[in-house]
């Protein structure tokens, strides 16, 4: 059989190397690449036999003037299909991930190939080389021409005064505009969302490793092209309270690397209905597989997180703040709620310096308490201080029943940051540590890398209802269709005090959400993050022993996830299996809504249920909501109920008899 697959390929190199156009469809044949060879590499999408991106480039110029993707000549092409199924060790949208492509490989006579990748719902490309001495890599273009434009959701980075226009904390609103307005003056983050009538196409990228990541920015007509942050040359510290590195001057290249090695994928989801948006695992299945196997270690769950809040306790009789005390008390809510673990967030050391503890701080008495209730530690750190003490932080964060290490303060995705992101993951790993970013661009398949990278920032939310009114309900119902697509996102839900459109109001020491008690719970299950960060205030919380009860029975990891119905910016509505557990979430935007849903996708046999839903008078106080229980089997329907800024969840769990 083997020889039969080689007499095939070597047949496929002969007749190749007289042709420039070649063509390669997806396994179910609705999706369509047209791949030209012809003085420069040039490819165009098709959906259903319908141009979507005609005449992309694609092209990297090394040092010395060696250009990869113009006037090269052929050396051979390989045709494979691939129908696999990956196992996610920490499976935060479904443990089993359908692996089904075909791939065309066209290798070059100066040491490089370029690999396609067609799939049901997306198109994927990249550069591999094969030089045997490291190489510099000047520029890369990379550019999306719309065959009919269409409208784009832009993610618009905004130049801070002090840095140049690559320092961003990657947290940006979506301004929506036709593709052909974009101006070349302006760049966003990736990913970025076209609407093109016929299907949603996200721009985006996977397996993004010691390489620097993909902005766009516009072009001419109809066309995003794809940006990159030099490498650094000069970098100082420099902010206030929380110190960074920022650039001054950059190399004339973006980077220098192995000879041999793949680059990051280029990838352009596809989604012909919103709803597939959210099951759409492109990224996911690009990006490398870890290199070690065993991540049993890596345990998913749910933590406090006291920053949002300030540790704004009430009703108790020592002085609040950062002190054992204070850390007790969360410690002692934790327990009793059933959470999984205790954040200590910036203020419990030094930023400068993790070995200064603040003062009436002891942190051995609280990793001991903490371990006596089972519980176990987050421990945020500054990037630019783990990355100078990072081996002696983690031997004293090992000692103290640390689980999670989180670090903050990146804002940057030039290659010389990604690479603090693997050195970080790979460091944790060794002390069976998690990790978490913040300040942080988009995961980019990272989480399939390194497993233990169980939660990332890069998105708007909540604690951005201290200074503005950016995370509202309908940036709620965005950021899953668009940011989450490119993987794990930390939103930390879970405030208590919940406001409308006319009652909101940003507040440093009293934060409140816009939207539903009901409509926060929600985002638990909808926002997928195998480290979910309860931000309420736990002297609130204390008082609501049904609703945190009700919460901690939600897992943070997933079997199985079915999207039953979705509309990109106004609803989600899924459901998610853990064993033989259903969750059903929904979430709204300022519309109320109402749906009746089709349990025909649950087994045989009665359901107990718990629901959670927006109380009768929730339009005008938020914080109202009701719980109810229920018996129900599949030949029945449930009927989901959401006010303006609304949620919905329902715990069903198989009867026992």
């Amino acid at each position: 059989m083997k020889s039969v697959l080689l007499i095939f390929l070597l047949l496929v190199s002969l007749i190749a190397t007289s042709q420039s156009l070649f063509r390669l469809e997806s396994l179910g044949g609705n999706i369509t690449v047209q791949i030209s060879i012809k003085d420069t590499l040039k490819y165009s999408v098709s959906i259903e036999n319908t141009p979507v991106i005609s005449n992309a480039h694609a092209a990297m110029k090394l040092s010395a003037g060696e250009w990869l993707g113009v006037n090269n000549k052929l050396k051979r092409i390989s045709k494979r299909s691939v129908n696999e199924v990956i196992e996610n060790p920490v499976p935060f949208k479904r443990k089993l991930i359908p692996d089904h492509y075909n791939e065309l490989t066209i290798e070059f006579k100066n040491q490089f190939e370029v690999q396609f990748r067609v799939y049901d719902d997306g198109v994927a490309y990249r550069f591999k080389t094969s030089k045997k001495d490291s190489i510099t890599v000047v520029k890369e273009i990379s550019t999306f021409d719309f065959t009919d434009g269409g409208t784009v959701y832009w993610p618009e980075v905004q130049k801070r005064e002090d840095c140049d226009i690559y320092h961003t904390s990657f947290e940006e609103p979506y301004k929506i505009l036709p593709v052909s307005e974009v101006k070349s003056t302006s760049m966003a983050f990736s990913p970025v969302l076209v609407d093109v009538g016929k299907a949603k196409i996200l721009l985006t990228e996977s397996d993004l490793l010691d390489y620097p990541g993909m902005f766009l920015k516009g072009s001419k007509g109809k066309i995003l092209q794809g940006e990159f942050a030099a490498y650094p040359d000069q970098e100082i510290v420099q902010g206030g309270e929380f110190k960074q590195w920022v650039v001054k001057s950059r190399k004339p290249y973006i980077a220098k690397t192995k000879g041999a090695r793949t680059f990051p994928w280029r990838v352009i989801g596809i989604a012909q209905q919103d709803k597939d948006l959210l099951m759409n695992d492109i990224v996911y299945r690009l990006a490398s597989p870890p290199a070690q196997k065993d991540w049993s270690w890596v345990k998913p769950g749910i933590s406090t997180e006291e920053w949002i809040n300030g540790i704004n306790l009430h009703g108790i009789d020592f002085k609040a703040g950062y002190n054992t005390a204070s850390y007790k008390y969360y410690i002692d809510f934790a327990a009793d709620a059933g959470l999984d673990y205790v954040m200590l967030d910036a203020g419990w050391s030094d930023v400068n310096d993790l070995f200064k503890i603040t003062p009436g701080m002891d942190l051995k008495e609280i990793a001991a308490y903490a371990k006596s209730k089972n519980i176990s530690l987050v421990m945020w750190t500054l990037a630019m201080t783990l990355d100078r003490q990072l081996e002696e932080a983690l031997k004293m964060f090992s000692e103290l029943n640390v689980a999670v290490v989180m670090t903050d303060f990146m804002d940057r995705d030039d290659q010389k940051m990604v690479n603090f992101y693997s050195r970080v993951a790979e460091a944790t790993a060794r002390y069976k540590m998690m990790t978490m970013f913040h300040g942080a661009f988009k995961s980019a398949g990272f989480e399939r890398t390194w497993p233990n990278a169980v939660t990332r920032e890069g998105v708007i939310g909540t604690e951005y209802n201290i200074w503005s009114d950016k995370a509202n309900p309908e940036h709620d119902l965005l950021i899953p269709f668009i940011r989450m697509s490119s993987g794990v996102m930390d939103y930390e839900p879970g405030l208590m005090s919940n406001a409308n459109k006319d009652s909101f109001k940003s507040s440093r020491d009293l934060v409140m959400s816009q939207g539903t008690r009901a409509h926060q719970l929600a985002m638990f299950i909808v926002y997928e993050s195998p480290l979910q960060l309860f931000c309420g205030n736990p002297s609130d919380a204390w008082k609501e022993k049904g609703f945190m009860k009700f919460l901690v029975s939600f897992p943070t990891t997933w079997d199985e996830t079915i999207v039953l119905d979705a509309k990109l910016g106004d609803y989600i509505l899924v459901a998610r299996r853990k064993d033989s557990e259903w969750f059903i979430a929904a979430l709204g935007d300022w519309t109320p809504r109402e749906f009746k849903v089709d349990l025909g996708f649950l087994g045989e046999g009665e359901f107990d249920v718990t629901t959670v839903m927006d109380g009768i008078n929730a339009e005008k106080y938020p914080a109202d909501y009701t719980i109810n229980k229920l018996s129900i089997s599949r030949k029945d329907e449930l009927n989901v109920q959401m006010a303006p800024g609304g949620g919905y969840v329902a715990h069903l769990t198989p009867h026992k008899y």
